[in-house]
């Protein structure tokens, strides 16, 4: 998939309230889902159309409504069956909204985003929209994934806690569970730089280098999503809608505890980063450094030999070492020993 930074625009000029077409890689018609449950069971089923959602809800039962996909005619259709006013629903269309909370007359608008890395190794991300009525929570998700999987197996288990509140504790549920799997993927951000720490260490080279300027910027982008996310969180604990039960309100208080934390990871992180890139500057001009200190000596050395070469290689006729017997060898003594002392001079000193 396509790593997506901004938001999708429409053109300038278009009427505010329209829906943009489907999301890349979410090709093909929504696939809708209803869940509802008591505390005694939980009834799983799919949907056709959202007509059918009233009449499958039963007095005294909440109810989850799960939209895969963003096709158009569907989320057009929440306006008029549910009362979503088309600023909400262009939201939820265009994806890569910052997280936030909305309130309505009727209803409680949340988006949370989440980052994770894809099959091919890249940073993926999934914005999800939530809907909090009464009674009933719709969610829309971008594509097909098992992001709250783990909160389906919990709302089967018998006797959970879900099943004993309302749908704002389920809509709590989804918002932790997708601020939990930001932890994960710090974790393998964080594998990823001590990995190039031992190599900038060790042996410090271009590929390690670039390697370390994609975590900067994965960093970035989680950064760039998890103080809105924050914000998102402190906003729903704070909010004065009576759509959030005081219970709900506990436990969003621990969400945003994880917030805070994921927060903190990150600029750890960012933090670490920039001390690599250090580093590897660091490294690359002792490097440079203690090049230009060898080519420098071997220059330097070769500076008399050079001088006294240069003297006898001018043949004059009455120069008497020309004509001596021992004159080249004696030639080849005196370079050999001024190299030699030259060398024994410069490594008393350091410089070698």
């Amino acid at each position: 998939m396509r790593r997506r930074v901004i938001k999708r625009f429409h053109p300038p000029g278009t009427t505010p309230g329209t829906l943009a077409g489907p999301v890349e890689g979410a090709a093909g018609p929504a696939r809708l889902s209803l869940v509802t449950y008591t505390a005694e069971r939980v009834e799983e089923r799919p949907i056709a159309a959202l007509p059918e959602v009233a009449a499958l809800i039963r007095p005294g039962e909440q109810a989850w409504l799960r939209i895969v996909g963003h096709e158009t005619s569907v989320l057009g259709e929440l306006a008029g069956r549910f009362g979503v006013h088309p600023l909400v629903l262009e939201d939820v269309a265009n994806v890569g909204q910052r997280p936030k909370v909305e309130e309505h007359d009727q209803y409680l608008f949340v988006i949370t985003e989440v980052l994770r890395f894809g099959r091919n190794g890249t940073l993926e991300e999934d914005q999800v929209s939530l809907l909090l009525f009464d009674n009933l929570l719709i969610t829309v998700e971008e594509r097909e994934s098992d992001l709250f999987k783990p909160v389906l197996e919990r709302l089967r288990a018998q006797g959970s806690k879900m099943r004993q509140y309302g749908v704002d504790y389920l809509a709590y549920a989804l918002v932790d569970t997708a601020v939990d799997h930001y932890f994960p993927t710090l974790e393998r951000v964080g594998e990823q730089i001590d990995q190039v720490e031992d190599v900038l260490l060790d042996k410090p080279d271009r590929k390690s280098f670039e390697e370390l300027h994609r975590i900067k910027r994965d960093l970035l982008r989680v950064r760039k999503a998890t103080w809105p996310l924050r914000e998102m969180v402190s906003a729903l604990t704070r909010t004065d809608s009576a759509l959030v039960r005081e219970g709900t309100r506990v436990w969003l208080r621990d969400v945003y505890d994880h917030a805070v934390q994921v927060i903190d990871i990150v600029e750890t992180f960012r933090e670490m980063t920039q001390e690599l890139a250090d580093l590897y500057l660091s490294s690359v001009s002792n490097r440079m450094n203690e090049i230009m200190k060898v080519l420098t000596v071997i220059a330097t050395i070769f500076m008399p030999l050079t001088f006294i070469v240069g003297i006898y290689g001018m043949n004059f006729h009455d120069m008497p070492e020309l004509a001596w017997r021992w004159g080249y060898p004696l030639v080849w003594v005196v370079i050999l020993l001024v190299a030699a002392s030259m060398a024994w001079m410069f490594k008393r000193r350091g410089w070698l």
